[in-house]
């Protein structure tokens, strides 16, 4: 079917990797930590250690990718979820990836996650490109669970 590539592959990541690939999708998780990338394969993902606060990581992650998943919403760094977030909107456009799941909910808290929903929003806009933004708990992992799987369906 299609790969999806997704950033911050930790639990909750690797979850919804094992699901899109249940519904036949190749993925790619991103971990910062190489330490971690046995969990993320035993998930039965692919994965790349890359850091979402070094953008070059990531892009360079997006060969084949046809959609992102931006699952930062527990990041501690603002910038993952504002500037980095706007930057590599902007750096899709050059790309084959067809859309992105925005995470707006989590503990980045309120203000972070409805500023980086306003960049995927305004993005969607200026470059046609689809988005979904989930707003789900996370702590309610089977709605999230969910509503990630749906978005993600919604793009492809």
């Amino acid at each position: 079917m299609a790969r999806v590539l997704i950033v911050g592959c930790g639990c909750r990541g690797r979850t919804l990797a094992a699901a899109l690939i249940a519904d036949g999708h190749a993925v790619r998780g991103t971990t910062r930590d190489g330490t971690r990338t046995a969990a993320i394969e035993e998930s039965g993902a692919e994965a790349v250690v890359a850091d979402p606060d070094r953008l070059g990581t990531v892009m360079t992650a997006l060969a084949g990718v046809s959609a992102i998943c931006w699952l930062m919403g527990g990041a501690d760094a603002a910038a993952v979820n504002g500037e980095r977030l706007e930057t590599l909107t902007e750096r899709l456009v050059d790309t084959h990836v067809r859309g992105l799941v925005y995470e707006a909910s989590g503990a980045a808290g309120p203000a972070v996650l409805g500023a980086g929903e306003e960049i995927v929003r305004r993005a969607a806009d200026t470059w046609h490109m689809p988005v979904e933004v989930v707003g789900e708990d996370p702590a309610d992992h089977g709605a999230w669970l969910a509503s990630m799987r749906a978005a993600v369906g919604r793009i492809l």
